[in-house]
């Protein structure tokens, strides 16, 4: 169930988190998955690991706030691998301050790779995708883009941004058999999260009825559903993986 195999899949901000996570789940159900971030170094300690469980990996370095280089990571994809089937656009970044104390360079930052990043990967993405009549578009939103949160406004903003234009994708693409949908994590486990004091991390969990916070792989494995053939009749959702937090 839900295998992949014969499709490539392209993930952004693979290095780690939520994004290596993905990349290992897609690669374990079969998909030759291309790692894209900025970080070489961790992008092949990514590959490495999947390969050295049995699965198919390559490499590609881009920054997601370049437009050139993020279209060139895609078309290169299609070119070394023949296809692209399977796009998830999960990189991020924040700066998280009070709306009044934001610098403009903060919110661009933000808005250039958390949003524009994903609307040219789509845009490079769509015409391969049209072409061979098949294709899955996923992006990772966040539950603070459905409900909010103070000192966030950019990221909001952004994860906002992402899930209305997944449902404007999702209606453009359907009549080619393509889907887009969001997936929307809420507090997640991640190497950022992990040096949180143990008191800020209960006050996080008492607002989580499942009693915990979630992990990459929790958010993965929607993400691996949501690539399959047997997602093929779900588009312009937002699938939340909060553990209860928000029942939209």
């Amino acid at each position: 169930m839900f295998r992949l195999d014969g499709k490539v899949a392209l993930v952004t901000g693979a290095s780690q988190g939520i994004g290596e996570a993905i990349a290992k789940r897609l690669a374990a159900q079969g998909a030759t998955v291309v790692c894209v971030a900025r970080s070489e170094d961790k992008l092949r300690a990514v590959a490495g690991a999947i390969e050295a469980a049995g699965g198919k990996a390559d490499v590609v370095v881009a920054d997601l706030a370049d437009v050139a280089s993020v279209r060139a990571a895609v078309v290169g994809t299609v070119e070394r691998h023949g296809a692209l089937h399977i796009l998830v656009n999960n990189a991020g970044i924040t700066r998280d301050k009070l709306l009044i104390q934001m610098k403009e360079e903060d919110w661009d930052a933000v808005l250039d790779t958390d949003l524009k990043g994903a609307w040219a990967a789509i845009q490079a993405a769509t015409k391969p995708m049209m072409k061979q009549r098949w294709g899955r578009i996923i992006n990772v939103a966040s539950v603070v883009g459905q409900m909010g949160n103070a000192g966030q406004a950019a990221y909001v903003a952004a994860k906002a941004g992402l899930i209305g234009l997944t449902k404007s994708v999702a209606r453009e693409l359907a009549s080619r058999n393509v889907t887009a949908n969001a997936v929307a994590p809420g507090y997640i486990e991640t190497a950022m999260t992990a040096g949180l004091p143990g008191d800020v991390k209960e006050s996080f969990t008492q607002q989580i009825p499942l009693g915990r916070m979630g992990t990459g792989e929790d958010v993965a494995a929607t993400v691996a559903f949501l690539a399959s053939e047997e997602a093929g009749y779900l588009t312009g959702q937002t699938l939340g993986v909060n553990g209860g937090m928000l029942m939209a």
